[in-house]
């Protein structure tokens, strides 16, 4: 039996706990709050997307940040494998579009419930109001002949191993510590960084920490502020390098306007790859991001152009201004109209047919110039952290210090929405727990 301390009561953490309980350890779970899963409750817009219905292939695709690291971990803790612990602590799912997975229940207080719920059947020992300042080592001159392979393998040297933990209430003795303390986005959720720098303390390295799955700010500001709040769905999105007239990412699906720009899950998807984009700020300083929105993307421009003619043969006798309430949202016509460069007051009988082609360009390529992410505070996950080259994959152990493992958004490994992220949590959580 090994004494384990698990840093960290998000999802990464729990799992990691009750993985490590179950196999027969003596478990305390440290958490700097005054309960556990805080930012779980907020998931999902409160409503916890727990997972994806995806192939677990599927999910390295989908993530970005490092997917390939998480090959052993996604196969030895699946989508199924967490979808069979809930409904055994009494939660059902359910599947819906985007191939995303929800407690029946809508509510995320109800998975963190089937967590808390084992923890106490487990008689795991949790400490709330815990904060570690620092993870006691000490020099480890006997190495086995597995971490010889593996130093000889990666040229790392093993030479401390754990002995305990630091906290505001003392000294705690363990044999090995998982830290999850999370990243740095919603840090009111108790996601300070604080993993990072006990990390760095024991020789890791943190690779760059920017925001992941994070709204964008856009140079058309005004445009975005009278917009602000309208959300468009099964629209098309292209976010585009015109310096190399290259496509870095496409989707389909819902974004949303704001006072600052845009959001919404295809952007949150989108600004993933962003931030690993070659020369971002020059480019984005520069003003060569463009975001290309189709806002009717289930019709070619000749369709599209034959569902206008309709439109504007029924109101051919009204001014340009009235006649695009079938088409578009009203929030968005003013808008429209003065991209269109057709005068609002022209009657639609007077419309030219190089207008209307314009028109249709136009709304099958409405354009806005981005300039940057929204701080990291805003972001519903962190790129970066632990460098991925210094854990071992299988097992979630250091390669630096025997007997400390990593689990969750502390290591640099990252994905799109849809469930992809808790699916991280869990998968490394319960690999290091074993």
């Amino acid at each position: 039996m090994s004494k384990v301390i698990v840093i960290g009561g998000g999802p990464a953490g729990m799992m990691a706990a009750i993985t490590a309980k179950e196999n027969g350890n003596e478990v305390i779970l440290l958490e700097k709050n005054g309960q556990l899963g805080k930012k779980l409750l907020i998931t999902g817009k409160g409503r916890c997307n727990i997972t994806s219905s995806l192939d677990m292939e599927e999910f390295i695709k989908n993530t970005p940040g490092n997917g390939m690291f998480l090959h052993s971990a996604f196969q030895q803790f699946t989508n199924k494998d967490i979808i069979h612990f809930l409904k055994q602590q009494g939660l059902d799912v359910k599947e819906e579009r985007g191939d995303r997975i929800f407690p029946v229940t809508d509510k995320s207080i109800d998975v963190l419930a089937c967590f808390t719920k084992k923890i106490k059947e487990l008689n795991i020992k949790v400490q709330y109001h815990t904060t570690v300042s620092e993870i006691l080592v000490k020099s480890n001159d006997e190495i086995d002949e597995e971490n010889i392979n593996e130093k000889e393998k990666f040229k790392k040297t093993i030479d401390k191993k754990v002995i305990g933990v630091k906290t505001n209430h003392g000294i705690l003795q363990a044999d090995k510590v998982i830290l999850a303390t999370g990243g740095k986005s919603y840090p009111l959720t108790g996601s300070t960084g604080d993993g990072y720098i006990l990390a760095e303390k024991l020789g890791h390295t943190i690779t760059t920490i920017k925001p992941s799955l994070v709204p964008l700010e856009t140079f058309e500001k005004q445009e975005c502020k009278e917009l602000q709040g309208l959300s468009l769905r099964n629209v098309g999105i292209q976010l585009l390098d015109i310096e190399k007239n290259k496509t870095i990412y496409e989707d389909f699906g819902e974004m949303l306007f704001t006072h600052f720009g845009v959001s919404g899950p295809t952007i949150l998807s989108a600004s993933a790859h962003l931030v690993r984009y070659k020369q971002i700020e020059r480019l984005l300083k520069e003003k060569k991001i463009i975001l290309k929105i189709d806002l009717k993307p289930a019709l070619d421009e000749k369709k599209l152009d034959t569902r206008i003619l309709r439109d504007f043969e029924e109101v051919k006798n009204k001014q340009f201004k009235n006649s695009l309430e079938k088409l578009l949202p009203q929030k968005l016509i003013p808008v429209i109209i003065q991209k269109s460069n057709i005068q609002p007051d022209k009657k639609v009988n007077e419309i030219t047919k190089k207008e209307r082609e314009e028109l249709v360009k136009m709304i099958k390529n409405f354009e806005i110039t981005i300039k940057g992410f929204r701080p990291i505070e805003e972001a519903i996950i962190t790129s970066g952290g632990v460098n991925i080259k210094e854990i071992n994959p299988k097992t979630m152990e250091s390669k630096k210090v025997k007997g400390l493992y990593f689990a969750g958004e502390i290591i640099d490994v990252d994905s799109y929405t849809g469930g992809f992220n808790l699916q991280i949590a869990y998968s490394t959580g319960y690999v290091a727990g074993l």
